[in-house]
């Protein structure tokens, strides 16, 4: 389990995708990105979906998606996406009053007591106070994290140090 904190954005992509049965029907799917801007988001969605979707397809909604972090599963039953509200409880020092605070993280999870196990398992490691306020399934069908481009062997630096 591996948590990542980024500018996360839902992107939706309609086309005509092949069922089981064989005939083709229009869906509109959901997917996230990481990205510095929108237009940066909308040039990744189409990079990574060009590989997924041999025919057209539109990108039909782009917004910020609204997590704190993505804790990514390497499980390989962990094929859905769960949407957790977290309240984190904090004491005002000045009031000595209880504070809580909400953030929502996306859990990579094969169920719903996967993706409790999940976040019991990253934030167990912090010493921060929490209580699971709500977890869904969400509708998202994958998440593509920003990866960098990897070294050749041939990668000089522009300029030689001294």
């Amino acid at each position: 389990m591996r948590s990542r904190t980024a500018t996360w954005f839902e992107c939706k992509i309609r086309y005509e995708k092949t069922m089981e049965d064989g005939m083709q029907k229009k869906v509109t799917e959901a997917y996230v990105v990481d990205a510095l801007s929108f237009s940066e988001a909308e040039e990744r969605i189409i990079e990574e979906m060009s590989s997924y979707i041999s025919g057209e397809f539109n990108v039909t909604d782009i917004k910020k998606a609204p997590y704190g972090e993505i804790f990514f599963s390497d499980l390989e039953l962990a094929d859905r996406w769960y949407k957790a509200k977290l309240q984190f409880i904090t004491i005002d020092e000045k009031t000595e009053k209880e504070k809580k605070s909400t953030v929502n993280y996306l859990i990579q999870a094969g169920s719903f007591n996967g993706a409790v196990k999940n976040i019991d398992e990253v934030m167990g490691s912090t010493m921060i106070d929490y209580v699971i306020a709500s977890v869904a399934e969400t509708t998202l069908m994958d998440v593509f994290e920003h990866t960098a481009p990897a070294k050749k062997a041939d990668d000089k630096p522009e300029f030689e140090q001294q």
